[in-house]
């Protein structure tokens, strides 16, 4: 199922998405124009390597563009080709601004960076002594679809189902759209190679599960308004004035 876009309206313009998905756009541009993309030098300075992250391998002194640690925050902005990044950016406009109308622009940019962190730090515990680089936005992004299955498990999604010429586009809960996606996530990862495939499969579903229960955290609580109390009338008494007594 490839989604196209869900029927949830928002009631804020979601500004720290349209700046994600500008930046990844952006650092693709220059990932293209550098040398190190096509020789893949770019990633191993700048992507999440488990074995350079656990410190069981080190890289040569010149490969360090950042610390090691700071990969965790590089490697969600960069992508590895155009369909990793036009598949990533599609889920991203889709399903964040929902969750950015929620949260608020700076609790959804916390949210969506430790999400990504939270996947990194899934495929590095799953693979320590890979020395594969990971980049992308996946695994933030999963945590984004994690957020939705909790908040609008019911929201309808416009999804397009390829079956060679029989393909239909229809509307499905986003619980099943999603669900689909993760049960994905396993079967894929379950069928891939130790070393992922060059898919951080791992990642996808350890971003998923954190933002399944980050958002539990992250929703805004608010608080109901109160009910203003009307004053009693009180009756007015009026004197008879033939009453004698």
């Amino acid at each position: 199922m490839i989604p196209l876009k869900d029927d949830n309206p928002t009631s804020s313009r979601p500004i720290i998405t349209y700046c994600i998905i500008g930046i990844c756009i952006f650092v693709f541009i220059l990932e293209l124009s550098s040398p190190g993309y096509n020789t893949g030098t770019l990633f191993y300075s700048y992507g999440v390597i488990p074995a350079v992250l656990t410190g069981k391998v080190l890289l040569p002194q010149e490969a360090y563009a950042v610390p090691a640690s700071f990969t965790l925050i590089t490697s969600m902005f960069m992508h590895g080709g155009f369909m990793h990044l036009i598949g990533n950016m599609l889920y991203m406009w889709i399903f964040a601004d929902n969750i950015e109308d929620e949260l608020g622009p700076t609790k959804f940019l916390i949210f969506y960076i430790l999400s990504g962190i939270a996947a990194a730090l899934t495929q590095v515990y799953m693979n320590t002594d890979s020395f594969i680089p990971m980049v992308g936005a996946s695994g933030a992004i999963g945590g984004v679809l994690g957020a939705y299955i909790v908040n609008h498990p019911k929201a309808k999604v416009l999804v397009l189902i390829p079956l060679g010429f029989f393909s239909q586009i229809v509307k499905i809960p986003a619980i099943y759209v999603l669900g689909f996606w993760f049960v994905l996530q396993f079967v894929s990862s379950a069928l891939s190679s130790s070393e992922g495939g060059g898919v951080a499969y791992g990642a996808h579903i350890g971003g998923f599960i954190f933002g399944v229960i980050a958002i539990l955290f992250f929703n805004r609580r608010v608080k109901p308004r109160p009910i203003k109390k009307v004053p009693e009338k009180k009756e007015r008494k009026i004197k008879n004035p033939w009453d004698t007594r």
